[in-house]
């Protein structure tokens, strides 16, 4: 049986998980954490085989939190549960060490299919972003766009996104902050969007696009 934790900052959410999987002979809860320091703490405690994890939860910066993960639990099945958008969160999750992305929306069935997926060796990614177009991205497509934007650009968006200022992103990141203008930049030119609000905006709004 595997044994599973689940990081998420919603209690119901948690509650909802473990009642999917507690008449389950394949996997059992044995811990939860509604932070990055508590999950880091349980990790270390329980060493569990799989990993549910809500990317927007307090002291998970971005993707920074995979790297310490791995280097402490390198067989650990990272499997991302998360309400941001799959079209711009999931490629880049697989990227940095994740097994498998799974959307909020996702149903039951599709969640159990991602897990035992994911034990047995797999990666899992949902059908829409599996089927999508390898060729040379279109330009005039918001999301392809975003498909071009690195991890760390990715992890400024988010924080963006969540409303933080230069000076708190500079410090979550270890960067300073005339690099996460530079950053900013970037994002702005890539995406062909004018300013920050039309940032966020589009950001938020990705998911029914």
């Amino acid at each position: 049986m595997k044994k599973i934790v689940i990081a998420d900052p919603h209690p119901i959410t948690r509650r909802g998980v473990k009642e999917l999987l507690k008449d389950s002979k394949s996997f059992k809860v044995i811990g939860e954490a509604s932070n990055g320091n508590e999950l880091l703490k349980i990790l270390a405690k329980k060493k569990p085989t799989v990993l549910i994890l809500e990317l927007d939860m307090p002291g998970v910066i971005g993707f920074k939190i995979f790297k310490e993960i791995l280097k402490a639990l390198p067989k650990l099945n990272i499997v991302v549960f998360s309400s941001f958008p799959e079209e711009i969160y999931a490629i880049h999750s697989i990227k940095t060490g994740a097994k498998g992305y799974i959307p909020k929306t996702a149903s039951a069935d599709q969640f159990l299919k991602a897990l035992n997926t994911i034990i047995s060796g797999g990666i899992y990614l949902s059908k829409e972003i599996k089927d999508a177009p390898t060729k040379p991205l279109n330009a005039t497509s918001i999301k392809n766009r975003y498909n071009q934007l690195s991890t760390r650009e990715i992890e400024v968006l988010g924080l963006l996104v969540a409303g933080k200022r230069n000076k708190d992103i500079a410090t979550l990141l270890g960067i300073n902050e005339k690099t996460v203008s530079t950053y900013k930049s970037r994002l702005l030119k890539k995406l062909n969007i004018k300013n920050l609000a039309e940032l966020i905006s589009h950001s938020r709004a990705l998911p029914t696009l």
